[in-house]
């Protein structure tokens, strides 16, 4: 198969940039759409391992899997266009609101249009899952191994013990049956407030592991607890993550701007970022090795199988706080209708369409 253009690979991530709203497991269900289902760019199943590689690693997931598929179609350029492409945007409307906040104490209104994109997002979610699902459930014992973790996960189970034990007790099980004695290893081996702000990011960006979420209470942790940052800039800057589109780590844009003007910005955004082109730059090549060894096989499916279950909580999760109305339910279910009924629209027209009929309805 033939590699992408470093043109198309920025034409790709630079609109899934602009248009990628709801978080990692939204933005990773568009680019399985687009890479996947339209210009078949990979399978199902190496998709699968992607996700399962990035969940392996510390960083934000989409941001990962955007410089995953960067690196396979394009190398080491690729790897960067794709990562920085997929970053850029929301990295710049998100310092522009900074700025505008700096200046006037208040960030410009947009709830009402973030409204409707919310429940429309969920059924994005499930229509991307389904064919994950399919490709990783391949036995009974992976579908029950993937039943506990989302019972594991709802109960609130650590997303990464559940992913590492998923791939552990798969591994365990396979390696029973083979009646092996012994276990081969398997992990692979300025000013100064800009340099604070560099380096805490940098150690952020470089250890850890989950959500979004779980990146705002390292932040409330390292810098509001430490009085480098008040708490009600923190808030602004978790509202910030939600309602511009691309990875919901552009916040820290917002954060380095409040800390240290643009070139804070510029090098919190640096260093948050940085530690995953790495990570990813290393991890990739060693994606279809995985798949080749038997055990590394074993223990990748294992991972998958819990990626899927993981994705099905934050749907759920998301959902129990997003369809709060009669509105937003049927914005929802019209977002469902189109997603299964009608496959081939994009998902971007779908989340258009959402904060379109939420504004609408919201005036009502």
């Amino acid at each position: 198969m033939r590699k992408s253009s470093l043109r198309e690979l920025a034409s790709l991530f630079g609109r899934l940039g602009l248009t990628a709203f709801g978080g990692p497991a939204a933005h990773i269900a568009m680019m399985q759409k687009e890479v996947v289902d339209k210009k078949g760019w990979m399978d199902h199943r190496h998709f699968l391992d992607l996700i399962g590689a990035t969940n392996l690693i510390p960083g934000p997931n989409s941001t990962e899997m955007a410089i995953h598929i960067g690196y396979e179609r394009g190398g080491w350029k690729g790897l960067l266009v794709a990562g920085a492409c997929f970053i850029l945007p929301a990295v710049l409307i998100t310092a522009t609101l900074a700025w505008l906040y700096q200046k006037y104490g208040h960030l410009p209104g947009a709830e009402a249009w973030v409204y409707g994109i919310k429940p429309a997002i969920i059924p994005v979610i499930l229509g991307a899952v389904h064919p994950l699902a399919k490709r990783a459930v391949r036995t009974v014992t992976l579908g029950v191994i993937g039943l506990l973790v989302l019972g594991a996960c709802l109960l609130g189970l650590d997303e990464v013990y559940a992913m590492f034990g998923a791939g552990a007790v798969t591994l365990g099980l396979y390696l029973s049956k083979r009646r092996l004695n012994s276990l081969a290893p398997l992990l692979l081996q300025a000013q100064a407030v800009n340099l604070r702000v560099f380096l805490i990011f940098l150690k952020i960006g470089a250890i850890l592991y989950g959500s979004g979420y779980v990146l705002f209470a390292f932040l409330d942790r390292e810098l509001v607890a430490k009085g480098l940052l008040t708490r009600p800039v923190l808030i602004d800057a978790i509202a910030v993550g939600q309602f511009t589109p691309g990875p919901v780590f552009s916040s820290v844009t917002f954060i380095g701007w409040q800390m240290g003007g643009w070139k804070g910005a510029a090098l919190a955004t640096l260093a948050i970022f940085l530690p995953s082109f790495v990570f990813v730059g290393l991890l990739n090549p060693f994606v279809p090795r995985m798949r080749r060894s038997a055990s590394f096989s074993t223990f990748l499916d294992g991972v998958n199988v819990a990626s899927v279950a993981i994705i099905l909580v934050v749907c759920w999760t998301f959902g129990r706080s997003t369809l709060t109305d009669w509105r937003t339910a049927v914005i929802a279910v019209a977002a469902a209708a189109v997603v299964f009924g009608l496959p081939k629209v994009n998902s971007a027209w779908i989340i258009a369409g959402g904060a379109l009929l939420g504004y609408v309805l919201a005036l009502l």
